[in-house]
């Protein structure tokens, strides 16, 4: 399954140590069990990283969070692509009882 990782500084961590943790990335590597996909780092103030990967369970996503919680805060979200969601979006709005026809 994929998902979307929203990653921000937490608000009590001090500078020195949000500038510490710029540096980690460069020494650590995503764990066994994701497979990346994409990584970004927006020039904004709200997200310091957004990632989309793929794993089959949630052991690696719970590293990463463990791995990265002392100065981030972590969102992660499963994600389809807006390919997929287009090919299995009808079949689910169609089990969807508010959707049924009244008779």
């Amino acid at each position: 399954m994929e998902f979307v990782a929203l990653m921000r500084f937490r608000p009590s961590v001090p500078a020195a140590e949000r500038d510490a943790a710029l540096m980690r990335p460069a020494a650590w590597q995503y764990p066994d069990g994701v497979t990346m996909i994409a990584e970004y780092w927006p020039v904004s103030g709200e997200y310091q990283v957004v990632t989309v990967f793929a794993a089959e369970t949630i052991a690696p996503i719970m590293e990463i969070e463990f791995e990265w919680n002392d100065a981030l805060d972590i969102s992660v979200y499963p994600a389809v692509t807006a390919e997929e969601g287009l090919r299995v979006g009808p079949e689910v709005f169609r089990r969807l009882p508010r959707m049924q026809q009244s008779g």
